[in-house]
């Protein structure tokens, strides 16, 4: 008999597979990214088809197999459907997820990872701060908590550009989305963000070619 267990966590991935089920990545808590299958979620009525869409945070319950697991049910906390009707919001949020897919690894702890992905995807809702701004903290905050960051911004720049930088390194992530920046700041912050993703990550995210050809 197999063990069944409940993890916290986002599906930050969803795939059809053959005409009734899903092929679901999960980042979770407990686990780290993990991988589960949804039988039978994209049949109409199917009570796993709500939490088989990307962004739905909750405790899911599953059966554990030896390769994967297989979604039994799930309490859903929060769907993010204002992202889902907000087709820009929506572009940020599928990059932030894609994001934390490549950084996420199987059997590691996942905690702070969950927590900027779901802080972030709340911040991309608040008028009051920009969405490019957003973007760029849940980048440089992505590099500091996989250790591949730098302590200062690699070019020079102003005073203020300088203390964001340092701000988003050392607050926790509860705290990441409490400033805002004037444009000119924005700009040099985000360029030195820039210089720091593709020095440590440097390779293409095919969200976030979608999402630069919106904003442009």
């Amino acid at each position: 008999m197999r063990d069944l267990v409940s993890v916290t966590g986002m599906v930050i991935r969803a795939s059809a597979l053959g005409e009734a089920d899903k092929r679901l990545v999960l980042l979770t808590r407990e686990r780290g990214k993990i991988t589960a299958f949804a039988r039978g979620a994209k049949r109409p009525g199917s009570p796993l088809m709500a939490s088989s869409r990307i962004f739905a945070f909750g405790v899911f319950r599953l059966f554990e197999g030896r390769e994967a697991y297989s979604l039994q049910g799930a309490d859903i906390s929060n769907y993010f459907e204002e992202i889902g009707l907000d087709v820009e919001a929506a572009c940020y949020g599928s990059y932030f997820l894609e994001l934390a897919d490549y950084y996420s690894r199987e059997g590691l702890e996942g905690t702070e990872l969950l927590k900027l992905v779901y802080q972030s995807l709340r911040a991309l809702l608040k008028p009051a701060i920009g969405r490019p701004l957003v973007r760029r903290i849940f980048e440089l905050k992505s590099l500091v908590q996989s250790g591949e960051y730098t302590e200062q911004p690699g070019r020079p720049v102003s005073q203020s550009a300088a203390y964001a930088w340092e701000y988003v390194v050392l607050s926790p992530v509860e705290k990441l989305y409490q400033f805002t920046l004037k444009e000119e700041v924005l700009q040099e912050f985000s360029l030195c963000v820039e210089d720091a993703m593709e020095r440590f990550v440097g390779r293409p995210f095919k969200s976030l070619e979608i999402l630069e050809a919106m904003v442009m």
